[in-house]
């Protein structure tokens, strides 16, 4: 099982993606139970990817909104650090 771990800038993002997004809270929940368990799990849809900010890996929410993360493998953790749509989480415009 994986360790995930919130930062105080990803709390903050969620809050308000979560007060935006209200519809999507429970699939939000049930990503993150599904990432502790398996973050392999191919619903979640991992795949790394690297913008000019960040390099790391995405996981889907649903089909408009992703997660992104950092592993730290050798601790069986996982850091979440970014919450939103594509162009949130993919630099894109």
């Amino acid at each position: 099982m994986y360790k995930l771990l919130f930062t105080d800038s990803y709390e903050e993002k969620v809050k308000k993606f979560l007060k935006k997004h209200p519809e999507i809270e429970k699939q939000y929940i049930k990503t993150l139970q599904l990432l502790e368990l398996n973050p392999f799990h191919p619903s979640l849809r991992l795949h790394h990817f690297k913008t000019s900010n960040f390099e790391g890996y995405s996981v889907s929410i649903n089909l408009s909104y992703r997660i992104s993360l950092e592993f730290l493998v050798s601790e069986q953790e996982i850091l979440l650090v970014n919450i939103g749509d594509h162009q949130d989480i993919y630099n894109k415009k």
